[in-house]
């Protein structure tokens, strides 16, 4: 008798919302427009505005818990925490797909945030008054190719962009993870944990003058977009290596 087979269908598309690709062009028209508008020197006034307001109002008490909540953003931090829960719920499922979501968000990070902010090569606002001292209106255009690379790469925020990013990813893991232990997660925990940070972090940096509030605009609108192309991923159904039979159990919809 010829054994059978268990054919795998074929994966569909998660879910995620608002549905449709509307949404993704709509992000990603968003980030090419606010670039171009930056790139002709517009919006100008209104980062310089909102960095002036910031500097005026910043005693030193909110000075500092706008450093301790900034940390929210932290990428290495956020990535190590995201690989961590993948590992521990591969090893609690004996599968390996719940580390593909953080290997994926990393390769995204990487291919696009440090990417953008050397081609766009923009001042900070501090870097007007500390190293490399320029004067205020030169740390506000884009393209300043002929800065030292590490005093020109504020466009877009990697903080913004990285707290989207990885809270998503962070949620994604933390539901399955705590079902292994027989807890569920609220789906409103879930939406604090993946909308409370962001926004704290979108606050913060723009606070503090290490960033422009368009900077912090554009790391939320590539942000969202990232963490759009993560959720759609069928990660239940990818196809996996024969090898990986035995590591190849669903997470988002394991019991």
């Amino acid at each position: 008798m010829r054994e059978t087979t268990t054919v795998r269908g074929k994966a569909q598309l998660r879910p995620v919302r608002p549905t449709g690709w509307w949404f993704d062009a709509l992000l990603l028209t968003a980030l090419v427009g606010l670039t171009v508008a930056l790139a002709g020197e517009r919006l100008f006034g209104i980062d310089r505005a909102i960095a002036d307001w910031s500097e005026a109002h910043r005693p030193t008490a909110a000075h500092w818990t706008a450093v301790i909540l900034n940390y929210l953003g932290q990428g290495t931090p956020l990535t190590l925490i995201a690989v961590g829960l993948g590992v521990l719920l591969a090893v609690r499922l004996r599968s390996v797909r719940p580390v593909l979501p953080p290997i994926l968000a990393f390769a995204l990070s990487y291919l696009t945030i440090g990417p953008l902010k050397v081609w766009t090569a923009r001042p900070a606002p501090s870097a007007s008054i500390k190293e490399p001292f320029l004067p205020a209106e030169q740390t506000l255009p884009l393209f300043q190719d002929e800065l030292p690379l590490r005093f020109a790469q504020s466009y877009p925020s990697g903080h913004v962009a990285n707290a989207i990013l990885w809270y998503g990813v962070i949620a994604l893991l933390l539901a399955p993870l705590l079902r292994t232990f027989g807890r569920t997660v609220p789906p409103r925990l879930v939406t604090v944990i993946r909308v409370v940070p962001p926004i704290v972090v979108l606050c913060t940096t723009t606070y503090l003058g290490w960033h422009w509030l368009t900077d912090s605009v554009a790391g939320l609108l590539l942000g969202l977009l990232l963490d759009r192309l993560v959720h759609r991923v069928p990660w239940d159904d990818l196809p996996l290596p024969g090898a990986l039979r035995d590591w190849n159990r669903p997470f988002i919809s394991a019991p």
